[in-house]
């Protein structure tokens, strides 16, 4: 039996080590446009979550197991065509996540100084084709529009200190500039009320450690206080955000985090860059933000979006451009095709999440199998003299753990200092 994987993020990962465990002697090609595997663990979790991060360890296991090859570097569309590898596998899973930004669909969005979190979190993670961003981040106020758990990252790194910050893996690059910014003001913007927030407990309570920040809250905007609310997620939530609440007094702090809730944005204004977000008052029905007629602006000399994320194509993949999506009924998206994760369902969910998603994937995959004859594909075979005639600069697994060694001599008592350019990442893997 031939699979191949396109995509060594947490979902490709937990697939292949399902399929390995129960299809004893197939070979599993994991595939990755770039030249480090674990996808998001690397290129997404916040710099300072390293305790996140280690579950890298169990998806090098994975991808160190008899039968399970790692081939980097190798892009779907580039290197490789969608057809090539359904002539050349029996099974093949797409799971190669959501990178692209959404929109926020409002005038001045392409302003200088306005950037997706897509695209912020790549540049200070080291994902080389995000290395060359260089926000501008030499204003006193910057906004962030949305509230989920890349909101509060954003917002919490730049709110460190050079000390807070030393025990992360962010890159030089970021450190010098996060440094160097003249950032007074962070607004993190809701469309909706507390208590449709989506960030979590754990990673709100984390601003409170902040030692130059202090957290302002509008005690106006939160819900009143009811029995037994602090049982669930939410509640546990505006229960810290009333705490934050009543600690006004900390505003002389160096630098502020604002939190404005019911508030949608309409426009972004300045001459040639972000200098003012205009703001729409809203009010919660049903989960929805329902805006009314009142408006007030703040601001705003950089201006972050971190409003979701959609999956991007390659060309023939069946793809449902409306969700931002591939195209899937449950997972299945031809004969033999299959997806899973995030470019499955959408941006939902952490890695547990996926893991559970993936595990059902593989499931649906052995039920497809049972009872099929064996075919007379070659997988690997086929797809190797493929890259070798088209001189792909392919890293497999001892590749990626030269770079690891690389980076993590590099870092000289931090987790590590990531190679950023592509041509080192090549360089230091010996391809």
């Amino acid at each position: 039996m031939h699979i191949a994987i396109v995509g060594a993020g947490p979902s490709g990962c937990y697939v292949a080590d399902a399929l390995g465990r129960k299809l004893p002697g197939a070979r599993i090609d994991v595939f990755d446009r770039l030249p480090t595997p674990f996808g998001l663990v690397r290129g997404g979790v916040a710099p300072d979550h390293q305790g996140t991060k280690n579950i890298a360890r169990q998806f090098e296991r994975i991808l160190g197991k008899e039968g399970v090859r790692f081939l980097g570097n190798i892009a779907i569309g580039r290197d490789l065509a969608y057809a090539e590898l359904k002539e050349a596998y029996d099974v093949l899973v797409i799971a190669t996540g959501a990178l692209q930004d959404r929109r926020l669909g409002i005038p001045g969005e392409d302003l200088d100084a306005v950037y997706g979190s897509g695209r912020f979190v790549a540049w200070y993670n080291g994902i080389p084709d995000g290395r060359d961003l260089d926000p501008r981040l030499d204003g006193k106020s910057l906004a962030i529009v949305g509230n989920g758990n890349v909101a509060l990252d954003i917002a919490r790194l730049l709110a460190k200190t050079t000390e807070e910050l030393a025990d992360s893996d962010l890159c030089a690059h970021a450190r010098a500039a996060f440094e160097a910014a003249a950032i007074e003001d962070i607004w993190l913007i809701g469309r909706r009320g507390p208590l449709e927030a989506s960030f979590t407990a754990v990673e709100l309570a984390e601003l409170g450690n902040l030692s130059r920040a202090a957290i302002l809250v509008d005690a106006g905007q939160l819900p009143p206080a009811l029995p037994g609310e602090s049982q669930d997620s939410q509640g546990k939530l505006v229960e810290l955000l009333r705490d934050f609440a009543g600690h006004g007094e900390q505003r002389e702090k160096a630098l502020r985090i604002h939190f404005a809730f019911n508030a949608a944005p309409l426009a972004i204004r300045g001459e040639g860059r972000a200098r003012e977000l205009v703001l729409a008052r809203t009010r919660s029905e049903n989960g929805q933000a329902i805006a009314g007629g009142e408006t007030f602006s703040i601001a705003a000399d950089t201006v972050i979006s971190a409003i979701g994320y959609r999956s991007t194509s390659f060309p023939g993949l069946p793809f449902d451009a409306v969700r931002g999506v591939v195209a899937n009924d449950r997972g299945r998206v031809e004969p033999g095709v299959y997806t899973a994760g995030w470019c499955k369902r959408g941006p939902q969910g952490v890695v547990p999440a996926n893991r559970a998603d993936a595990l059902a994937v593989a499931d649906l995959i052995l039920a497809d199998l049972a009872g099929r004859e064996p075919s007379a594909k070659t997988g690997g075979a086929l797809i190797d003299a493929l890259l070798a005639g088209r001189g792909a600069c392919r890293v497999d697994l001892g590749g990626w753990q030269k770079i690891n060694a690389a980076e993590v001599a590099a870092g000289q008592g931090r987790p590590r200092e990531k190679l950023v350019r592509l041509e080192d990442l090549l360089i230091a893997a010996g391809s």
